[in-house]
């Protein structure tokens, strides 16, 4: 099966492939550094690095690029009530989300480009729409109007005849109905940072800034951009006309969004006390994998509903899934070649890859391995799964880790690393030959206390984390 995606522009899953059939240049919204990321925002980041790296598993080159929203509103407006400077209260949470990607595993993208280092090129791409014909100003802001791209409304579908021309919206943050001329260019205010520029002192507009940095890095023709679905409107939005009248050309030919994330049944609010932060979430001894692992596992175009159980579900499938690999390396298997798992594994590999292939759906991918390991299981337990089934098998959780990255623990699992928990268990394996049983059993109780759960096997020890 070809490569498909549900492309938001023409509310269909088309099949995909880049531009130059070689290398997909890839935009997607990343945070506005205003506070920590919460939960729901990393909704959207898992789904950004799953699609990278099924894309990179389909054999193609990626130029990913990736804004950091470091001026707007809320930025300013906090910074300000601090008395700190906007370089110093945005480098706090930009080095926050950064270590908070990290921490979830997700992939760096090629370029990360902070909205304050292209001030410049802003201001000349407004200077050039005015030019244009599309801009007016008002009290030394500058803002676009609406009415001189007759395509307005084509990513979110919803049709604006009859709006009155000249109602503006000069915030960065929107009513959901908004549909009025935006701002580009934004006037300063005393004590407010501002830039001088060939079009005036002030600062950009928060969709001026995505469109500018697409534009520099990756051309006038994008072959996805992605994010959240509250950004079709009136986010991407915007960012289409302006950048369509910039350059004359299509500026994306995939939207791609991801769909909420609620938290018990309901909206994220700090007034419901569900609001969460990864540092909350960790905070309750929760692993990155866990939240890694859930957030992946329900398809991106589907509402996902958070809570802690799903967090625990989502602990036993990995478990599951490590004890099974685990098996497959200390268990002494029959020197055989069992053709009915041979066939078992391909066939599920051959799953895994359709069902990634079908727009991304990891729900039915991870439903193909979890088959192929259980029936496995069944196999090694009835000493029918041979040495010769090894590379099949290792083949499909090789493919499967390589989107998922879930099967090696953090070091914070218990704070050891997997070579120091084989270190203590070969010291205790020394102590029981020297009948050193109390030791023994001390070194148990050490590896109990940092979360790892020792089981002793007629083929040798075994262990997980907790």
């Amino acid at each position: 099966m070809a490569l498909r995606f549900y492309n938001t522009l023409t509310q269909q899953v088309q099949p995909f492939e880049p531009l130059d059939a070689k290398t997909v240049r890839m935009y997607t919204c990343g945070p506005t550094v205003y506070d920590y990321a919460h939960i729901g925002n990393f909704r959207a980041f898992v789904f950004y690095d799953i699609l990278r790296r099924w894309l990179k598993a389909s054999g193609y080159g990626l130029d990913h690029v990736m804004n950091i929203t470091d001026v707007d509103d809320k930025i300013i407006r906090n910074a300000m009530a601090q008395g700190k400077s906007l370089v110093d209260y945005t480098a706090v949470y930009t080095q926050a989300f950064l270590d908070d990607c990290a921490t979830l595993r997700l992939e760096r993208p090629e370029r990360v480009a902070r909205a304050t280092e292209h001030i410049p090129e802003m201001a000349r791409a407004i200077q050039k729409l005015g030019d244009e014909g599309h801009t007016y100003s008002s009290d030394g802001s500058i803002y676009f109007r609406i009415s001189t791209f007759p395509g307005y409304g084509k990513l979110s579908h919803q049709h604006f005849d009859g709006m009155v021309s000249g109602a503006r919206v000069d915030v960065d943050s929107y009513e959901k109905a908004d549909a009025r001329d935006f701002a580009l260019w934004k006037a300063p205010k005393p004590g407010e940072p501002s830039w001088q520029t060939e079009i005036g002192p002030g600062r950009p507009g928060w969709h001026i800034e995505c469109s500018v940095m697409a534009i520099e890095f990756l051309g006038s023709t994008l072959d996805i951009h992605a994010g959240g679905i509250d950004l079709v409107f009136p986010h991407h939005e915007n960012e289409i006309a302006q950048s369509e009248c910039l350059t004359h050309r299509p500026f994306s030919r995939f939207w791609m969004h991801a769909e909420f994330l609620l938290v018990d049944g309901q909206k994220m609010s700090k007034s419901l006390g569900n609001f969460y932060t990864l540092r909350d979430i960790f905070g309750r001894g929760v692993t990155p994998e866990a939240v890694r692992y859930l957030l992946a596992s329900v398809p991106y175009r589907k509402s996902l509903n958070f809570t802690f159980e799903g967090l625990n579900s989502a602990k036993t499938a990995i478990d599951r899934l490590r004890n099974f690999t685990f098996r497959l390396e200390s268990s002494k298997l029959p020197q055989i070649k069992n053709e009915k798992i041979e066939e078992h594994a391909r066939a599920a590999l051959e799953q895994f890859r359709a069902s990634m292939d079908d727009d991304l759906n990891t729900a039915e991918a991870l439903a193909a391995v979890f088959e192929f390991v259980r029936d496995a299981n069944t196999a090694v337990d009835a000493n029918e799964f041979g040495a010769g089934n090894l590379e099949a098998a290792h083949a499909l959780l090789g493919q499967f880790d390589a989107v998922f990255d879930v099967l090696q623990p953090s070091k914070s699992e218990g704070g050891m690393t997997d070579e120091e928990i084989e270190a203590m268990i070969a010291s205790r394996t020394a102590a029981k030959k020297a009948r050193d049983f109390a030791r023994a059993d001390q070194i148990r109780n050490e590896l109990t206390e940092k979360g790892v759960i020792l089981e002793d096997t007629k083929d040798g020890v075994r262990w997980k984390r907790k």
